[in-house]
């Protein structure tokens, strides 16, 4: 979206001036708290928000008559209040009463609209809770659910018009910046954007047939996700123009994966880009292609809201500032993705695999991190089960596990094709398994960094005695008989993997260096 100067108040702005001190008297509304965009005015008091649209024209919204401005109040609600019923309640009428006085849903005559919602606690959205330290990988899975859950109930559109949009919102952006940055780096920033745009141009078409494109929340930066009872709640998506949010779902989901990765939280961006992918159709594998240009436009984006707020007396606001050129800075990043390359972690059940995996994945470039294919969760997609559903000892033979191990690479050649690194995490007992990772790395020309992980038996029938919900379906038994197995020549690095998660995941940080 580009940010523009408002054209100026329009028709009623006078009322709701009026209206505004009111609402902020001290006798009436004691303890009211005002807070200004460039689109509404929030009145907090109490446990109670009104939220009230601004007479103002922008070339993106047009809240310049009273009618409009209470069918946008209408639109939010409807748009917001799936998503957050706990926030959303009711549009309710500003009165005028007979004496003149104003009045929140008086009897008297409707002079404004405003949308009545619950105040939640503003130190909880993520952008705050994200400054205080690393997000819990358990809230980050539940935010990429909440993210899943409004996609799925989002309404399919055509999506002609949003990929038609692209170049303008890169040339809005190149536009937006010139305030702030050198016109060089810019120019190469829109240069870079828009050549790749010209590549995945065909690819964003196809998903647009494919039903990707749906009217989305559009909006989903930190900001604008509140945890409220533990859980992430997202609010305040685009209600003043369908257009601006009928986007594809990747584009809406990469404004959270880029907001993610600016407030330092990579290990909670790769969660949320692997539960999405593992929740939603295997055809997003064939378009992580398209998520460094999502994402660096969306940055862009960032970087010209940034530069809206310093105003020329604020011109030299050392926050602002450094938030303008970090959205920027990561911007042109995203834009130029590094080669992707191909990991695979081996070894018996209960040496700690898939941890291992988990925390390597967020480290391996392009950001924000590797796809993670498990063998675990890919045997209980096959048989259509929830990952902590237990399958029977017909699921394990050699010819399902064989399945198990093609479906593993089809996926990872899925992502390999589209630029992006992948990690495969299985038990690699057998010499063919791990003879196929390595041609499938030859295939797609991609570094290879094989890691077979071994402890000693009574540190892994430990640590499968403590597993809880998980999608392994591995006993202290099972781990007992893989002790017989032959494994063969493994080829990879050997990694003793029976110290802390720490100690192994630094050896095998080692290992990867070793090998490029």
């Amino acid at each position: 979206m580009h940010v523009e100067v408002p054209t100026g108040m329009i028709e009623n702005s006078a009322t709701q001036d009026r209206i505004f001190a009111a609402l902020t008297d001290s006798v009436m509304h004691p303890g009211v708290r005002r807070i200004d965009t460039h689109a509404a005015s929030v009145f907090l008091e109490g446990r109670r928000a009104l939220k009230i649209k601004r007479a103002v024209q922008f070339p993106f919204l047009d809240y310049s008559t009273l009618e409009k401005r209470k069918a946008a109040c209408e639109e939010e609600l409807r748009i917001n209040r799936p998503q957050a019923p706990q926030i959303y309640h009711r549009v309710v009428a500003i009165t005028e009463e007979p004496d003149g006085s104003v009045k929140v849903d008086g009897p008297g005559r409707p002079i404004e609209y405003a949308v009545e919602m619950s105040r939640f606690d503003e130190s909880r959205t993520l952008d705050h809770l994200a400054k205080a330290g690393p997000l819990d990988a358990n809230f980050a899975s539940a935010v990429a659910d909440a993210i899943v859950a409004s996609h799925a109930a989002a309404i399919p559109a055509d999506g002609e018009a949003w990929v038609s949009s692209i170049p303008g919102l890169i040339d809005g952006n190149s536009n937006g910046l010139r305030t702030g940055f050198e016109a060089g780096e810019i120019a190469r920033l829109g240069t870079a954007s828009l050549a790749m745009f010209r590549g995945l141009r065909p690819l964003l078409i196809e998903r647009s047939r494919q039903g990707f494109v749906r009217r989305c929340h559009g909006d989903l930066h930190l900001a604008n996700i509140v945890s409220i009872d533990k859980k992430p709640v997202l609010f305040d998506a685009i209600e003043f123009d369908a257009q601006i949010a009928t986007i594809d779902v990747l584009y809406d989901l990469a404004f959270t994966l880029m907001d993610l990765l600016r407030h330092d939280q990579r290990y909670a961006a790769n969660i949320v880009l692997n539960r999405y992918l593992a929740a939603t159709p295997p055809e997003n594998l064939d378009a992580l292609s398209a998520l460094p240009l999502f994402m660096s436009v969306r940055a862009a984006i960032r970087a010209q809201v940034a530069l809206a707020r310093l105003k020329p007396s604020h011109s030299s606001n050392p926050g602002i500032v450094d938030d303008a050129r970090r959205y920027f800075g990561l911007a042109r990043a995203l834009i130029h993705p590094p080669a992707p390359r191909l990991i695979a972690v081996g070894g018996l059940s209960g040496t700690g695999k898939t941890i291992l995996a988990r925390a390597l994945a967020p480290v391996v470039t392009p950001q924000p991190g590797a796809v993670v294919l498990r063998s675990d969760v890919v045997r209980k997609q096959m048989f259509g089960v929830e990952e902590t559903h237990k399958l029977p000892a017909s699921a394990y033979t050699p010819e399902v596990t064989a399945r198990v191990y093609d479906m593993l690479a089809q996926h990872a050649r899925r992502v390999l094709a589209q630029g992006h690194s992948a990690i495969i995490d299985g038990v690699f007992a057998r010499e063919n398994e791990r003879d196929a990772v390595a041609a499938l790395a030859r295939e797609r020309n991609v570094p290879l960094s094989g890691l077979f992980l071994v402890a000693d038996l009574a540190t892994r029938q430990a640590r499968i005695g403590s597993r809880r919900g998980d999608a392994s379906d591995a006993t202290q038994e099972v781990a007992a008989l893989q002790e017989h197995y032959n494994i063969g020549h493994v080829g990879w690095a050997t990694i003793d993997a029976s110290g802390t998660q720490e100690q192994t995941l630094q050896n095998c940080r080692d290992a990867i260096a070793e090998s490029k």
